[in-house]
């Protein structure tokens, strides 16, 4: 699949071609699905377990009498009413986590960006170099590109120091580098723009 290779100043910087294993994939929705699944359950921080009962220590001795005190008659410190007593039906400890198989992970991550292609929502840049990493100068050459209502931008190994600057202030533009790739983060922009680096890196990652 050969693309044409945009510059920031909205000018040609000749052609790719791109390999049709890894963005001429046919997608799938089921395989999308399952890898987006898997990424959002893995994100998930673990649930902390409040203290219950058997967990405070406090003395279970009874601390009034039965009857006479005008009182609820308590027979323990450690019930849920009493401040440092332990919760009622709190939370347990549980851990989220997700296995998914290496094969199907690759394969998510080629169809997320063979769709991308498919739709014509995918662009390469030559680079990503700012000149003073301002936002306004930014803001202005992004407008040439047609990025939609949000773009992810990938790179190289290395994050492009000036348009990460001036790309923070962008709430619509997303900065990675190529290791942090993902299916989750391709589908929920509405454009992808990969470097020459990010296409190399993405190409030998799942050729290496």
């Amino acid at each position: 699949m050969k693309v044409k290779v945009q510059t920031l100043d909205t000018g040609k910087g000749g052609d790719i071609e791109l390999n049709d294993e890894i963005f001429g994939v046919e997608p799938r929705a089921d395989i999308l699905h399952r890898v987006v699944t898997w990424q959002l359950i893995n994100r998930r921080a673990p649930a902390r377990a409040a203290r219950e009962r058997s967990d405070v220590a406090r003395t279970g001795k009874k601390f009034g009498k039965q009857k006479g005190g005008g009182t609820a008659r308590h027979g323990d410190r450690r019930a849920p009413i009493f401040v440092g007593g332990g919760k009622a039906h709190g939370p347990r400890a549980r851990v989220f986590a997700s296995s998914l198989n290496k094969k199907i992970r690759a394969l998510g991550l080629k169809m997320a960006l063979s769709s991308k292609a498919k739709e014509g929502s995918l662009i390469v840049l030559d680079n990503l170099d700012v000149k003073d990493g301002k936002t306004k100068e930014l803001q202005s050459k992004l407008g040439g590109l047609k990025l939609g209502k949000t773009a992810l931008v990938i790179d190289g190994d290395a994050l492009n120091v000036g348009f990460a600057r001036a790309s923070s202030n962008l709430e619509s533009v997303n900065l990675l580098p190529a290791m942090g790739a993902n299916v989750y983060d391709i589908m929920r922009h509405e454009t992808l723009v990969l470097t020459r680096a990010a296409v190399e890196k993405l190409e030998a990652r799942f050729n290496g």
